[in-house]
């Protein structure tokens, strides 16, 4: 196919296998916004509604771009980093070859070609397929397993402009290896989502505890807030974290040093009981505003439609505690675990005055999960609620 345009949208990244457009799109602002930051997102250049590329912007200035062939199948993968002023690299390529479209929608390829290009044009190609039952074999192989291609070319061949933000005709020529020419000059079609209204925002964060019943995706419910305990806080900082991951997963907020109130949502539907969210309440006064808590680093200028920083859950469990507090992870299985298989949630208590924590079942499970601070009128602290987004404030997903 020979193209003279290319439609380009913007998103995060997702690999490419996962569908033909962007799960997750965002406007071209806000990936330019995370271009000047150095952080990843992705671009989708299409023609006449098929994807022919998407490149994957990485930390540190690394670039992937995969290519699809005219049946819209993923069937390379190039690998691109920086090699001297102003140029990139395209250090690894692979190939792959399958049989009929069922074994490309399950990713068992027959063939896979791996090219890797030293920065001085050192050339190395390996080639493998799919023996019986899934078994790897070397197609062109020393005994030792090691790829006997090699040779050295010109290292000019395998570099390209790095581009600025929007100059994605650098991508262009990479096209034609399958398939796709293109013409002299390659207009581009802007055709992403509009910025719309930002970031996730908090809206009704207090309904979420108002007992009685609501309407959520799977039909009646009743909301039915629970004591959880009070939670003591000794050095000013209140974490939310997966009990299992402290410190890598954990959010933090200034707050006042002693004992507060943790109270969970229960949200209670045909189907079943879940934590819709969980609060710990530092003054009995109605929030003014919510903001969304937020580590040193991030910016909410570089979130798309809907998009939040959230407390990252990877054991199906969150916790409030005391940014000092330290687990022993050999008995959370024990102490912790185990008991929230048959309840909402336990305490792990400290010999006072040291803390201690409260945790308790996150509403979907392993995810990511945005935490908002209430703040009163003069800006204290009023409450820290994390959301399992179990409902909304309207009742709705």
């Amino acid at each position: 196919m020979i193209f003279d345009s290319l439609d380009v949208s913007y998103g995060d990244m997702w690999g490419s296998q996962r569908g033909m457009t962007h799960p997750d799109p965002m406007s071209r602002a806000v990936a330019a916004r995370r271009h000047a930051a150095g952080m990843e997102y992705a671009v989708l250049l299409s023609a006449r509604e098929r994807p022919l590329a998407l490149v994957e912007y990485w930390p540190r200035r690394m670039w992937r771009v995969y290519l699809f062939d005219d049946r819209s199948w993923r069937m390379q993968m190039i690998d691109l980093k920086p090699h001297s002023a102003g140029m990139l690299l395209a250090h690894r390529n692979t190939r792959w070859q399958f049989s009929h479209e069922q074994e490309h929608s399950s990713w068992n390829w027959d063939v896979q070609e791996t090219t890797t290009v030293s920065a001085d044009g050192q050339v190395e190609v390996s080639s493998e397929f799919a023996g019986p039952r899934g078994a790897l074999h070397a197609l062109t192989a020393e005994p030792t397993g090691v790829p006997v291609r090699r040779f050295q070319t010109p290292v000019e061949s395998f570099l390209c402009p790095v581009p600025e933000f929007g100059d994605w005709q650098v991508f262009a020529p990479f096209l034609a290896q399958q398939g796709h020419e293109p013409a002299t000059t390659v207009v581009l079609n802007d055709v992403s989502v509009e910025e719309g209204s930002g970031p996730l925002r908090a809206s009704g964060i207090e309904q979420l505890f108002i007992p009685g019943a609501c309407e959520t995706p799977d039909g009646p419910a009743v909301v039915e807030p629970v004591d959880a305990g009070l939670l003591r806080i000794t050095s000013g900082q209140l974490a939310v974290s997966d009990p299992g991951w402290i410190g890598e997963t954990s959010r933090t907020v200034a707050v006042p040093p002693g004992e507060f109130p943790v109270t969970l949502s229960l949200l209670r539907t045909t189907r079943g009981a879940g934590v819709a969210a969980a609060r710990v309440t530092f003054l009995d006064i109605p929030p003014h505003e919510w903001e969304m808590a937020l580590r040193p680093e991030e910016d909410l200028g570089l979130l798309g439609e809907g998009q939040f920083y959230g407390v990252g859950v990877d054991t199906g469990t969150a916790a409030f505690m005391d940014a000092t507090r330290t687990v022993i992870e050999d008995r959370l299985d024990e102490d912790l675990f185990a008991a929230l298989g048959s309840q909402f949630t336990v305490e792990l208590p400290g010999t006072e005055p040291e803390p201690n924590l409260i945790a308790f079942r996150a509403g979907r499970g392993d995810g990511a999960y945005p935490v908002w601070i209430g703040r009163t009128d003069d800006g204290q602290v009023g409450c820290v609620v994390v959301d399992f987004q179990l409902r909304s404030a309207d009742g709705g997903e």
